[in-house]
């Protein structure tokens, strides 16, 4: 059997692996969007606080991932919960790095100018420079969503959901027929949910980004 031919066997299996590899990364990359962008506002005015931050987010991307998930099996056990720290965990540089970039970027004068016709601090931070830095951070979260799609294959050895499942089972059936072509789907559909992300995320940034920014 050649592999279109076992793709067509499997296309079943195919669909249900990439739903669920868009489910965990879907879920993770909204809590990381969601921690990273609120520790960014807090800080990207404060140089101490914004360093700690920033190394404290660069120090969770030095952690192996493989490691990291089996760590997480004492306190959540198995399942997609582990593959969801994990992986909000590993997304939170990107966005935050680019929400703090983004941010200070704005120019100073048209926040002072806003607030000068009565707007308050967080009126301001809110209709002001949020949608100015609104191109940064998306990049920072398309970045980061990139990113998860590869680790999230990862999560199959705590039995999380996606196409690792497929990778692993490969990997252990070296040696024999199918295994190329169970770890050859995996990669493939790895990369098919990543092509998919990026479309996704270019078509959002066109829609919510005002022409005058693209």
């Amino acid at each position: 059997m050649n592999f279109f031919e076992f793709l067509y066997s499997r296309r079943e299996d195919m669909l249900t692996l990439g739903l669920e590899h868009i489910a965990v990364v879907a879920v993770s990359v909204f809590f990381a969007t969601v921690i990273a962008v609120a520790v960014g506002v807090l800080t990207y005015r404060l140089e101490r606080p914004r360093e700690l931050a920033l190394a404290v987010a660069s120090t969770f991307l030095t952690i192996p991932s493989f490691a990291l998930f089996i760590l997480l099996i004492s306190p959540l056990g198995l399942g997609a919960k582990p593959v969801v720290v994990a992986l909000t965990v590993y997304g939170l540089l990107p966005i935050l790095r680019n929400t703090i970039t983004g941010l200070r970027e704005v120019d100073p004068a048209v926040v002072e100018s806003a607030m000068g016709m009565g707007m308050s601090r967080r009126q301001a931070l809110v209709r002001i420079e949020l949608p100015l830095a609104w191109p940064v951070i998306i990049t920072g979260v398309r970045v980061t969503t990139l990113i998860l799609v590869g680790i999230a294959a990862i999560g199959s050895v705590v039995l999380g959901p996606g196409y690792g499942d497929l990778i692993f089972t490969g990997l252990s059936r070296v040696g024999t027929p199918v295994a190329v072509n169970l770890t050859l789907a995996g990669i493939v559909g790895v990369i098919i949910v990543a092509i998919l992300f990026d479309i996704a995320f270019n078509i959002l940034r066109t829609l919510t980004t005002s022409r005058g920014l693209r």
